[in-house]
């Protein structure tokens, strides 16, 4: 049986140990040590990584009484080694699995709703919630979580004897059988947890949520704690600034400032399109009698690529195709009132690496092909280039 070192002391980051058993896999060494601090996958929290001597440990998982380590070379049983944890993410890991504690029992306190889902990893934490909590409180249980932090309650973990543990009113998902490992943050959670924990909530430094959205019936959380919080947040007030500055605003008025601007920007969209409708009723009238005709119409809208074609097929008397220039090819509208352009379409697409398609007087599509190409397929059916 494995002696579990990091239930003693979740910070512990060093320690020695005897090589039990090694035995090679597909995947690598699986090692067994007397003692370790190395934390296996489980209870919604990744397993530890680091070095066992001159092996690193890719995964630790717990069978039976045995805690495993995934190395990538062989150890010798019977010799003792030094391991050595990642203790950064171990360490955020703490950090996440307590503030996800604090934020569960808040709001179970507040609706009687279970945590019935729990995702963590080294950037944030989800948590599916069994009721509907409305994503305008959730600044009101950040506020309560934060304050839970800076008051830097010490976190208890033990292991209650079977009566005082009926007598225990603790959250957890299933009955459990005794022994039950209980982690209680006193007056905002206790819990049934097999995770690691910080030893006070002062070393969380930060909660903060990020959404809740709808999901299964009740409620998808997601948030981050400590370490990731804090770089999450540092990377947006960077981003924010880069706005501030160029929209000339102060860095806490940013949302007015792009609302502003989004109104202006709508305003000048107005009048350009007011602009284009009074420059192509100009042009229409270029395609009177034309017959079968085209014409690369430039920098044209989707509205107004199709407002020149349906204008000028109204007084060209024939087949009209306009083109209008993209990054990459032309978009393309063909228009013969009453006709059916089918098949033109089809042998076009064909010959000029298109796609489209429409109703038969009036089709639509997108051209790879490049302006001569497509003035040469079209001088060689007899149309006439306006």
């Amino acid at each position: 049986m494995t002696e579990k070192l990091y239930y003693l002391d979740s910070h512990l980051a060093s320690f020695r140990a005897e090589v039990i058993s090694c035995t090679q896999t597909e995947k690598g060494f699986e090692v067994v040590l007397d003692r370790t601090a190395f934390y296996p996958l489980g209870g919604g929290q990744a397993a530890d990584t680091g070095v066992l001597g001159n092996a690193r440990v890719l995964d630790t998982r717990e069978q039976g009484k045995d805690i495993i380590h995934l190395c990538d070379a062989a150890l010798t049983p019977g010799t003792q080694v030094e391991g050595t944890i990642d203790y950064q993410d171990r360490f955020v890991r703490m950090q996440q699995h307590s503030g996800e504690h604090i934020v569960s029992g808040i709001i179970h306190q507040r609706w009687g709703y279970h945590n019935t889902g729990f995702h963590m990893n080294l950037q944030s934490v989800v948590i599916d919630f069994d009721g509907v909590i409305p994503v305008e409180v959730l600044p009101e249980i950040e506020a309560e979580a934060n304050r839970a932090v800076m008051r830097n309650i010490p976190v208890r973990v033990f292991t209650p004897g079977p009566e005082e543990l009926a007598a225990l009113s603790y959250r957890t998902k299933r009955a459990l059988p005794w022994p039950v490992r209980i982690v209680e943050i006193p007056g905002y959670d206790t819990c049934a947890c097999c995770g690691t924990h910080v030893a006070a909530t002062g070393e969380i430094g930060l909660i903060k949520l990020f959404s809740a959205i709808p999901f299964r019936g009740g409620t998808r959380m997601e948030m981050a704690c400590g370490v990731p919080a804090l770089a999450l947040l540092n990377r947006v007030f960077e981003q924010n600034k880069q706005v501030s500055r160029l929209l000339s605003a102060q860095i806490t008025q940013t949302g007015q400032a792009v609302e502003k601007l989004l109104c202006t920007l709508e305003s000048w969209k107005t009048k350009a399109l007011n602009l284009e409708k009074q420059s192509l009723l100009a042009r229409v009238d270029a395609f009177g009698g034309a017959g079968n005709c085209f014409t690369f119409g430039g920098d044209l809208s989707p509205d107004g690529l199709r407002e020149l074609t349906d204008g000028a097929a109204r007084v060209s008397g024939g087949i009209t195709a306009v083109f209008g220039e993209m990054a990459e090819g032309f978009d393309y509208c063909l228009a013969l009132p009453g006709g059916d352009l089918r098949s033109l379409n089809k042998e076009m697409n064909a010959a000029l690496s298109g796609r489209g398609g429409g109703k038969p007087p009036f089709q639509m599509g997108r051209l790879r092909a490049s302006k001569e190409e497509i003035r040469k397929f079209f001088l060689e059916k007899g149309f006439r280039q306006i």
